[in-house]
C-alpha cells in the first residue's frame, strides 16, 4: 500500500469508496512480491501493479465488483493448465490476492494508519481464509492496537506475531486455530508490516561472519559485512549479505550513523578481534542507540579492551552495553554453532530474556511481553 498511498488519501478524504488490493501470499516465480499493492478508485481510476501486468485486468474488474458490494474477496491467479485462455501468470508463478473495499465505515483507521506508515512502525492483520470474518483487522503500533479478529485470544497470538514481524519489517501469511492456536490451518491471518526491516551489520570478513551473516538473514535482518582489507571482503565469501563494504569498520559506523542507519532495532556484531578495529569502533557503537552490540574475543581480550575503552572516557553504562565475549554460553564450537550462539543472545536482549533453559523457568513462557498485549487488546 506504500507504493500507492500518496493516490489513496484524497480519495478517502472526498468520502467515496474505493478497492485495494494487495498481495499476500506467493508461489515459485511470482513477479511482485507480498504487499505490492493495486488501488481502484469509484471513479474507475487505477494505481500500481500486483504482477507487473500479466493479472491487472482481472483484479480490476473484482475491484470494480468489491466497491459495489462493500465485500472483500481472495482470489488466486496461476498457470492455467486447462485453458491457455484463462488468466494466468506467463512466469509459471502463482499468486493470492486480497481484494478490500475501503471507506470511513469499512476501515475508520485508515488515515491513523497512512499517517504512520512513514513515520511509525504499524501492522495490519487481515484475516484472508474464507468465511464470515474475511477482512476483518486489526492495527497493531508498537504502543497501542486498534480493531479485532473476532475471538480474544486469537488477536493475542496474532499481536505477539506482528509485534515480532515489525521488528523485522517482515510481511506474511500466519496460520491459527479458533483460539489463535499455532500449527493449526483453520484461519489464515495476512499480516503486512510497514518498518524497514531490523539491520545486521558484521564487522570482520572472517568465517564465522559468513556463519553469523547466513543466519541474520534466516531471522529477517538486512545484513551488511564490513571490512577494511578487500581481499576478504568479497561477495564471493558472503552471498548470504545484503552488503559488503570495504571500509574501516569505524568509518562505516560514523557513515551509518549520520545517515540515520542505526537505531534500537539493530544489532552490531564485531567479529574483529583486533584493538586497531575493535577498540574505535566500538567507542561509537557503545554510544549509539543500537540495541545489540557484541564483540567476539576471549576474556583476556575482552579484559585489554575494557581497559582502552575506559581510557576513552566511555562511562560504565556505556561499557555496560557490550555483550562480550559475544554469544551465549552453547558450548559453541564451530562457525554455525557460535553463530546460533549469537543469534540467540540477540533474540533474548530483544525481549528482555535470560537465556535460560526453559525447563528451568517457571510461569508463562513469554512472560511479561504476553502481559502487554493483553493489557492492549484489553483497551
Amino acid at each position: 500500500m506504500r507504493d500507492v498511498l500518496d493516490h489513496l488519501g484524497p480519495w478517502y478524504r472526498e468520502g467515496q469508496r474505493f478497492a485495494v488490493a494487495t498481495v499476500i501470499d506467493t508461489f515459485r516465480s511470482a513477479p511482485r512480491l507480498p504487499g505490492a499493492a493495486m488501488a481502484v478508485s469509484a471513479g474507475g481510476e487505477a494505481v500500481g501493479s500486483v504482477s507487473g501486468g500479466c493479472v491487472e485486468g482481472a483484479v480490476y474488474e473484482l475491484a470494480r465488483e468489491v466497491i459495489e458490494t462493500g465485500k472483500p474477496a481472495v482470489v488466486r491467479y496461476g498457470v492455467a493448465d486447462d485453458d491457455v485462455f484463462a488468466v494466468g501468470l506467463t512466469c509459471g508463478g502463482i499468486i493470492d490476492i486480497l481484494v478490500q473495499p475501503v471507506d470511513a465505515t469499512t476501515f475508520a483507521e485508515f488515515e491513523d494508519v497512512a499517517a504512520s506508515i512513514d513515520t511509525n512502525p504499524v501492522a495490519i492483520a487481515t484475516v484472508v481464509s474464507a468465511g464470515s470474518d474475511l477482512g476483518n483487522r486489526i492495527i497493531i503500533w508498537p504502543d497501542r492496537v486498534s480493531g479485532g479478529l473476532g475471538d480474544a485470544s486469537l488477536d493475542a497470538a496474532v499481536i505477539e506475531d506482528a509485534v515480532a514481524m515489525l521488528q523485522q519489517g517482515s510481511t506474511s501469511v500466519r496460520h491459527y486455530g479458533p483460539r489463535g492456536e499455532r500449527m493449526r490451518e483453520d484461519i489464515s491471518v495476512f499480516v503486512q508490516s510497514f518498518a524497514p526491516p531490523a539491520r545486521m551489520v558484521v564487522f570482520g570478513a572472517i568465517d564465522f561472519a559468513a556463519a553469523v551473516a547466513r543466519i541474520g538473514k534466516f531471522l529477517g535482518y538486512h545484513v551488511t559485512v564490513c571490512d577494511a582489507r578487500p581481499v576478504f571482503a568479497t561477495r564471493k565469501r558472503f552471498p548470504d549479505a545484503d552488503e559488503v563494504v570495504v571500509d574501516w569498520p569505524h568509518r562505516y559506523l560514523a557513515d551509518a550513523i549520520s545517515r540515520g542507519l542505526i537505531d534500537g532495532r539493530t544489532a552490531l556484531c564485531v567479529l574483529t578481534h583486533d584493538p586497531k578495529f575493535d577498540v574505535p569502533l566500538l567507542e561509537l557503537a557503545l554510544r549509539t542507540d543500537a540495541g545489540y552490540i557484541g564483540a567476539m574475543g576471549s576474556r583476556r581480550t575482552h579484559a585489554d579492551r575494557m581497559a582502552r575503552l575506559t581510557e576513552l572516557g566511555l562511562t560504565p553504562a556505556e561499557l555496560g552495553r557490550l555483550s562480550s565475549p559475544i554469544g551465549l554460553d552453547l558450548g559453541a564450537r564451530t562457525p554455525e554453532e557460535t553463530a546460533v550462539s549469537i543469534a540467540a543472545e540477540i533474540i533474548a536482549a530483544r525481549w528482555g530474556a535470560g537465556g535460560r533453559p526453559l525447563s528451568r523457568t517457571t510461569g508463562r513462557i513469554h512472560g511479561e511481553s504476553l502481559d502487554h498485549l493483553r493489557e492492549l487488546t484489553a483497551r
